[in-house]
């Protein structure tokens, strides 16, 4: 990731969010991100009606249904995401708003979304970004640190957000919400033991 986009991503979050009239506090449903910049959500399913095959739609669900969760597909000057609705929702959810992420941060999706041998194309850079924003549009640092220092679960705070208990557990180790919350606690102790 770009040196400075982690701070850069934090703002963008809370400033789309504000967006949808949401505080840092306030769980996210990113359909109604998805809506408010015009962006339909098509599970995957829904593509047969549209010349996917049954067979290839029920590989997704089925067959292969970790391989894929969402994706932004381009449609002529707009996008549109489709995402594997054999998924949990709280895992759905999460994949809309790595999604999103590349729309707010305006990635350009110029290669294909495979290679000549079948395999997907994937930019790290543009994913690593889209992964950041997407965990701080759904768990903002703030709310995560709240959640730390209110005590919280791994579950608790997927409960509240509306996300499985593993990217939970993700966003609340991989922002240091969890040890700063610790620091403060042994700051403030030791403050009391001195006073």
């Amino acid at each position: 990731m770009r040196r400075g986009f982690k701070e850069a991503s934090k703002r963008l979050a809370l400033e789309v969010r504000a967006e949808l009239s949401l505080g840092y506090w306030q769980p996210l449903d990113p359909r109604d991100l998805a809506r408010l910049y015009g962006i339909p959500v098509f599970p995957h399913e829904e593509l047969i009606a549209n010349g996917c095959s049954a067979e290839a739609a029920a590989h997704f669900s089925h067959v292969r249904q970790a391989t894929f969760s969402a994706a932004l597909v381009p449609h002529g000057t707009t996008r549109l995401i489709i995402e594997n609705s054999a998924h949990a929702d709280s895992r759905r959810s999460v994949s809309i708003a790595h999604e999103m992420s590349h729309v707010l941060l305006e990635h350009d999706f110029s290669t294909a979304l495979l290679t000549l041998e079948g395999c997907r194309a994937v930019d790290k850079e543009i994913e690593a970004e889209a992964n950041q924003l997407g965990g701080e549009l759904m768990i903002p640092y703030q709310a995560a640190l709240r959640a730390a220092r209110n005590g919280w679960d791994n579950e608790e705070v997927a409960d509240y957000f509306g996300v499985s208990s593993a990217f939970a557990r993700m966003r609340m180790d991989s922002s240091g919400a969890r040890i700063v919350a610790a620091r403060q606690r042994a700051a403030y102790q030791r403050k009391l033991a001195r006073d």
